[in-house]
């Protein structure tokens, strides 16, 4: 009996606590935000300098939004919104933090994600991370970008947002 709850505590305490000793380094690039220009004819607008709406030398970038950690899980970094021509992402820059079971990033109404996006799972504990935001969510109606414990329902670190209208 007691090798038995020694192996199921063993188990359990390799779940909770092997997460914190991996580190995963991302190095995801800006994206593009309009495809290359084709060659045009001199008298087109193109050639001119007169770009469709849709066309732009690079993606829209929010502000950058400090990461702030919570006690027992440091963290640092910024969060930003990259509006590109095609998608909406969520993008951590320079970011730290530490590593746990069934980590998640959500986009949150609140600091408790009682009204949420899941943007899926951390990719990584350091780096340039990119998160794409399902193209039927309104990035404004969201506060924060959490980072979130799905297992233990914790909080490990968040960024306020706001986007402009």
């Amino acid at each position: 009996l007691i090798a038995f709850v020694l192996m199921i505590g063993g188990a359990v305490a390799w779940y909770v606590l092997s997460p914190l000793l991996r580190t995963n380094v991302v190095d995801d690039a800006l994206p593009v935000s309009a495809p290359e220009m084709p060659q045009v004819p001199e008298s087109s607008p193109r050639a001119t300098g007169e770009l469709d709406s849709k066309q732009s030398a690079a993606p829209v970038l929010s502000a950058a939004f400090p990461v702030v950690d919570t006690p027992s899980h440091p963290a640092s970094g910024t969060v930003r919104i990259v509006q590109s021509v095609d998608e909406t992402i969520v993008r951590y820059e320079n970011y730290k933090t530490i590593n746990g079971p069934d980590v998640r990033v959500y986009l949150a109404k609140d600091l408790a994600a009682r009204e949420y996006v899941d943007l899926g799972p951390l990719k990584g504990t350091e780096g340039n991370i990119n998160y794409s935001v399902p193209k039927n969510v309104d990035v404004s109606q969201y506060r924060y970008v959490l980072t979130w414990c799905e297992d233990f329902s914790v909080l490990f670190n968040s960024a306020e947002i706001s986007v402009s209208k």
